[in-house]
């Protein structure tokens, strides 16, 4: 006992004379900094300089247990940098106690967790939030993230995830912000500073804002037929063009640690890329942050037949990435690597350095308690005001897909027409809530919701119950399972996400749901998919929806009654049946832990829908890859033609999407002016402004997502048909019209050429301004 006094007094001690600058780091100068790591790291030995790039994952670690896992042995011996994935300010505090008062040094540790959309407070899965198109809203929603992570302990925060996917039948695709890199490069730059802080010079100051990981790099979300973690292979003129954006984006806003990914580029996996993390980074773009290793990404280049475990850990290394997640590649093989001279002392110090050179900017070395406030917790997270936020930006992320008069049929054939379109409903009646996603809690928060309170969230039958208490009657029938086949269901309902697949037959379902619906003035038919049928490892070849759905809905269409298909999913669908037979669909994707109330706000008219698509849905899977930026041909079909012989197109359906990217519908309707230029000429140095008069031309007042798309008519390279550059969200009341202003600058219009510089040539190049990706407006520039 006494020599165990005397240890944690030296460490004490040591912590005070090394690890204490004296004032917030972040007030210090890089001067500054650089001298304590450079004073610290004189005082570390090899293995614990390895044992600062070595990141574990803790499930073992809890309260009580914490001194006697094999990772807590490994912290006090100073061979960890940090752990991911434990939850709670309490165990953080014990574990970060370990590293502090136990360890040579007292270095503290680097908590980190998949805080991708929402903490306990829960907000729509990327995609969907994306689909709000609102910068602010998204800013907002990484703020509340922030502020609730830091309250429990967590100071890194392994998102944004920004890779561009033109598939949706990878199930990341619901982890993305769709398939365009301008807007993707927007909204990484908003959720980084959402999570960092706003003000880039004092990013990380205060105690709720963490460090920001911009994922997947680079181009995890083109893999081959659509399958996680499979082989990428495209053109750097590609890559510049079309993927990697959105990463320069994050890393021009600052973020703070970059994610390598699975998947290979140019033939060798990402994390041993030497060229992507060294020469593009670092040297092209200038960051200055580490770069961690995706869960046993190290480990799994073995598979990928580059090399064994002491091989492919020496690549990485050498490549550029600083700390190893899970692996332990690094803290296994790294000291026999440097005697072998694999690796240089150089290489490892530097790699050391840039973890240290984090935590100091977290401000961990003058407190190494900072996140660890046990009053916080019950004060910043799941607050009502953080639920009021969420509740209100997921119904922005809503898509409109359809919405037509019903036209009722009675029983003796006769036809009564309408002349509104179903939505929004009115409050009053009998409401039937019909589907196996009516009436499950665990699955609104969406995938890669891991603080998520699954049982806290109402169910969409449970949260319209309750806000239309007294006004509508709402009933609810499951009316079919999933999936037909139980052992699919099983694997798409992972994590606690269980449907409770009930063991009735199909038909006692359906008798049962159409017995319920027979009592309904309308019903919602709550389809899709569950939760886990998208994200990480959930990719599908049949977008489709699910058989027992299909039937489901189709009994439900024989009623007669009036149908919303209330479409819960993670992904674009094909929905070419859906769309010619029901009335409405709202697409509503994972609303997050609000869902339910900002699901009936939008059907019952509260809220205007006013979420636009950021990926294209197609008609059928054939059709993929589909997007809307892509290039023309040199025999591209003819405008207004279905098929031509000896043309760009297919046999058995047209090119065009069934959802275009862009679209969404409103319960108004916009109309759009002529685009006007201040001047048809600019030079390379000039701007000019765009404008066009949007006026709300319907009964209601609505927000709209303004679109400015430019074509480059003729380039050194081949161009896509059309980009988009430039988006603003309006709000008008009904009969209201405003003027919309872009600034068109030379930057613009600048892409990479054959020889990958960025170039802005001279020409022409049409304008286009709408709703959508087709809009039609149109203007002609000439750059001089």
């Amino acid at each position: 006992m006494k020599k165990r006094i005397l240890f944690i007094a030296f460490s004490l001690s040591t912590l005070m004379a090394i690890a204490m600058p004296g004032k917030n780091s972040l007030k210090s100068t890089p001067q500054e900094m650089d001298k304590f790591v450079t004073e610290l790291m004189k005082k570390m030995t090899i293995e614990e300089k390895i044992g600062q790039l070595n990141l574990p994952v803790t499930g073992e670690i809890t309260t009580g247990q914490a001194r006697n896992s094999g990772v807590a042995r490994q912290i006090e011996q100073g061979l960890v940098g940090g752990v991911l994935n434990l939850k709670g300010v309490d165990k953080i505090r014990e574990v970060q106690k370990l590293a502090v008062e136990n360890s040579r040094l007292g270095i503290p540790l680097l908590f980190g967790m998949d805080v991708v959309h929402g903490y306990e407070t829960i907000f729509p899965i990327p995609l969907g939030l994306s689909c709000s198109w609102n910068l602010a809203a998204i800013q907002e929603s990484a703020r509340i993230a922030a502020v609730e992570a830091s309250a429990d302990g967590i100071c890194w925060t392994f998102s944004p995830m920004v890779d561009i996917s033109r598939d949706p039948r990878w199930g990341r695709v619901s982890e993305g912000n769709g398939e365009d890199p301008f807007l993707g490069g927007a909204i990484a730059r908003a959720m980084v500073l959402g999570y960092q802080g706003a003000n880039n010079e004092q990013q990380l100051q205060r105690d709720d804002e963490i460090m920001a990981c911009v994922k997947h790099f680079a181009l995890y979300g083109a893999g081959e037929a659509g399958r996680d973690y499979n082989t990428v292979d495209m053109s750097r003129n590609r890559m510049f063009n079309e993927y990697l954006y959105p990463y320069q984006a994050a890393v021009e806003a600052g973020v703070s640690s970059v994610m390598a990914s699975f998947n290979e580029v140019d033939g060798i996996p990402a994390t041993a890329n030497h060229w992507l993390m060294t020469d593009v980074l670092r040297r092209q773009w200038n960051f200055n942050g580490f770069v961690v290793t995706d869960f046993t990404g190290i480990s799994e280049m073995v598979a990928h037949g580059i090399g064994d475990l002491q091989t492919v850990s020496a690549r990485a290394l050498n490549a550029g990435v600083d700390m190893d997640m899970v692996s332990e590649g690094f803290i296994g093989t790294l000291k026999q690597s440097l005697v072998q001279g694999k690796i240089s002392m150089e290489t490892l110090n530097t790699a050391c350095r840039r973890i240290l050179e984090a935590k100091y900017k977290l401000g961990l070395f003058d407190n190494p308690y900072k996140y660890c406030d046990l009053k916080r917790p019950t004060r910043d997270i799941f607050t009502k005001a953080h639920r009021k936020a969420a509740r209100r930006i997921a119904a922005e992320s809503f898509v409109l897909l359809k919405n037509e008069p019903f036209n009722k049929i009675d029983k003796n054939g006769t036809t009564t027409h309408s002349l509104s379109p179903l939505l929004p409903l009115k409050k009053e009646g009998t409401v039937a809530v019909i589907g196996p996603l009516g009436n499950t809690r665990s699955n609104m928060p969406g995938t890669w919701s891991v603080a998520a309170r699954l049982n806290d969230y109402p169910s969409l039958y449970e949260g319209l119950k309750e806000m239309l208490a007294g006004k509508v009657n709402v009933i609810h029938a499951k009316g079919s399972n999933l999936i037909n086949d139980a052992a699919y269901e099983e694997r798409a309902t992972m994590f606690g996400r269980s449907l409770n697949r009930d063991q009735r037959t199909n038909q006692e379902m359906l008798d049962e749901a159409l017995k319920v619906a027979n009592n309904a003035d309308v019903i919602v038919a709550a389809l899709g998919e569950s939760s886990e049928m998208s994200g990480e490892s959930s990719c599908r070849t049949n977008l489709n929806l699910p058989d027992v759905q299909r039937t489901l809905l189709e009994a439900l269409l024989k009623t007669g009654k009036p149908v919303i298909l209330t479409l819960f999913t993670g992904r674009p669908l094909t929905l070419t049946w859906e769309h010619k037979n029901v009335p409405a669909i709202l697409n509503v994707w994972f609303g997050g832990s609000e869902a339910a109330y900002a699901i009936g706000d939008v059907l019952f008219g509260d809220v205007n829908p006013s979420g636009k698509l950021t990926m294209t849905f197609p008609k059928n899977v054939g059709q993929i890859p589909l997007f809307y930026n892509h290039k023309n041909t040199g025999r591209p079909l003819q405008n207004g033609k279905w098929f031509e012989k000896f043309r760009s197109n297919y046999l058995d359906v047209d090119n065009d999407a069934l959802y275009p990217f862009g679209y969404g519908l409103s319960y108004t309707t916009f109309q759009y002016g002529d685009i006007v230029l201040n001047t048809p000429t600019m030079k390379q140095n000039e701007t000019i402004t765009a404008t066009i008069q949007v006026t709300n031309s319907g009964k209601y007042d609505g927000a709209e997502v303004v679109q400015l798309y430019i074509r480059d008519l003729v380039g050194s390279i081949t161009r896509p048909v059309r980009e988009l550059k430039g988006f603003k969200k309006i709000f008008l009341k009904a009969g209201e019209s405003k003027t919309v202003s872009f600034k068109i600058t030379a930057d613009l219009l600048r892409f990479y050429d054959y020889d990958l510089n960025q170039v802005t040539e001279p020409g022409e190049f049409d304008i286009f301004i709408g709703g959508s990706s087709q809009a039609t407006k149109t203007a002609r520039l000439t750059l001089k």
